[in-house]
């Protein structure tokens, strides 16, 4: 067995074993982000966190060039979403600068590139079957972060969840809780160090590595290429068996 692979029967196992029912979208066509709308209102309302006075919930930054939104379809079915931002010093575009631009700025004035998790939203009747599902679709991030070697991979979330993050992510607390004009509740911005715990992320998590061609697939927009890839396979059982090498055996955490 593989020094990555999980022990069958841990939660790590049970985790690689529902990613092989996994696809995931990059979202580009109107079709797909009407759907992922409507994912995120049934997701928002549920949990009783709509924005105030939101007229939709796509904005202009779902379109930004920096932006990734992805779908996660289990059994073919959409059942969560996330956006992610790469940000960069001269491309500061953030979900997280809305409610916490100092921190951003702190961070990007030093020369850090980090990536901004947002818009995550699950399918309410699937939530209480699979709640496991946070893993899942947060994958994307820590893809991401070995994708473009980034410094950070933040966490700007509800005081109740942090320590979830803490506790999965090796998150620290940037910014303690902050009430929040836009939603009408408090938040508290958390960032994974990916210099300092990504290594260890992986090897505690293997559900969370991938193979370049996953990461090139989810994230490459050179449009010499053709069109992105509709479905991108989750790659982490190929690193656990050693098929493929991953981020975490590369230069890239």
């Amino acid at each position: 067995m593989n020094a990555q692979t999980p022990m069958p029967g841990s939660f790590s196992a049970k985790l690689m074993s529902l990613l092989d029912n996994i696809e995931y979208r990059r979202i580009e066509s109107s079709e797909d982000f009407d759907a992922i709308e409507r994912l995120r209102y049934r997701a928002y309302k549920a949990a009783d966190v709509l924005p105030v006075g939101a007229a939709n919930l796509i904005d202009d930054i779902d379109f930004d060039d920096h932006a990734y939104v992805f779908g996660v379809y289990y059994f073919e079915e959409l059942v969560s979403t996330v956006r992610l931002h790469y940000v960069t010093p001269s491309h500061p575009v953030a979900q997280s600068s809305g409610v916490f631009p100092d921190a951003i700025d702190n961070f990007l004035d030093t020369g850090l590139t980090l990536i901004d998790p947002a818009r995550f939203a699950v399918e309410p009747h699937v939530a209480a079957e699979l709640p496991v599902l946070p893993y899942i679709t947060l994958r994307p991030s820590i893809v991401a972060a070995a994708h473009f070697k980034a410094d950070r991979v933040l966490q700007h979330v509800r005081p109740p969840h942090a320590a979830f993050y803490k506790r999965v992510f090796y998150a620290d607390t940037i910014v303690d809780r902050r009430m929040t004009e836009i939603y009408g509740l408090e938040l508290t911005l958390l960032a994974t160090n990916t210099r300092t715990a990504g290594h260890k992320l992986l090897e505690r998590y293997p559900f969370f590595n991938s193979a370049e061609h996953e990461r090139r697939l989810m994230f490459d927009r050179d449009r010499r290429q053709g069109l992105p890839s509709l479905t991108v396979l989750p790659t982490a059982r190929l690193v656990a068996d050693g098929q493929v090498p991953g981020a975490v055996a590369g230069v890239h955490y």
